[in-house]
């Protein structure tokens, strides 16, 4: 069965600095030399977790997402990591995930920090986005979206259960809040019987909020397979189908979960 190699940084970022949160990212892909299909960014990789989106927010075809393009290009990985983006009249906190071709999906965050004011400054999205590599499929959320599980929940239909392998969250989640954030990327493995990865940034930012990365790679039963504190880290996990396979089989949970539809609009 297929295997899928991702690729999680972990790192500090330079507040409200795109060009030097690029180079210094463009300079870490550039370090892993495992052969790797996806590599994982935090949430606004670019410029932290600022509310100034009229100060830096670009348009989809702006200079960081023109960089995605020569990255995965020229490391033949996929990319994901969000950023803020203008689109039309709003401001989205959005992820993208960028093929080597230059083609790309994203996802527009659902869930806005309201205790940091996020509703006020963004839009939030409207849809989930599941994108396929290798015969995986993965759904892609956005930090404060890990607290609302309905939104993550597979949701079964035609008889399977599973409408996706690997659930991963990009993130600045804080240091004070980290103990929610460990426990609920686990449950999140647990009871939608996938792999889960989180990816967060570590240092402080220019609100002197503190983060202490915590980045981790959760097993479908909920184990913890590598996580890594306090210091900035590159790691390579081969994620094995095999063992997601003999999860789903062997614990045949979601046979005997609620139907449900999402009815309520942002």
């Amino acid at each position: 069965m297929s295997s899928l190699s991702v690729g999680v940084i972990q790192s500090s970022l330079h507040w409200e600095d795109k060009s030097a949160n690029l180079q210094m990212f463009e300079g870490k892909i550039n370090s892993i030399k495992e052969a790797t299909e996806l590599v994982i960014l935090p949430e606004m990789f670019n410029t932290g977790f600022s509310m100034q989106p009229e100060k830096l927010a670009e348009p989809m075809d702006g200079p960081t997402i023109q960089w995605m393009k020569a990255i995965a290009k020229k490391k033949n990985v996929i990319l994901a990591g969000s950023l803020i983006i203008k689109d039309g009249d709003d401001y989205f906190n959005r992820l993208i995930w960028m093929l080597p071709s230059g083609q790309y999906g994203w996802y527009d965050k659902r869930h806005r920090f309201a205790y940091a004011g996020e509703d006020k400054q963004f839009a939030a999205g409207e849809k989930r986005l599941i994108a396929s590599v290798n015969g995986w499929k993965i759904q892609l959320l956005v930090c404060y979206d890990l607290r609302f599980p309905v939104w993550a929940r597979q949701q079964p239909s035609n008889g399977e259960g599973f409408e996706y392998d690997v659930l991963v969250y990009v993130a600045n989640w804080p240091d004070r809040r980290i103990h929610a954030w460990r426990t609920l990327l686990q449950a999140r493995a647990i009871e939608n019987q996938c792999y889960v990865i989180g990816c967060n940034r570590v240092g402080e930012d220019g609100n002197n909020i503190c983060y202490n990365g915590s980045s981790m790679i959760v097993g479908p039963l909920g184990e913890i397979l590598y996580e890594k504190k306090e210091d900035e880290d590159i790691i390579t996990y081969k994620l094995q189908k095999e063992k997601l396979v003999e999860v789903r089989t062997g614990f045949p949970f979601w046979k005997d979960a609620d139907s449900f539809q999402i009815l309520n609009q942002p």
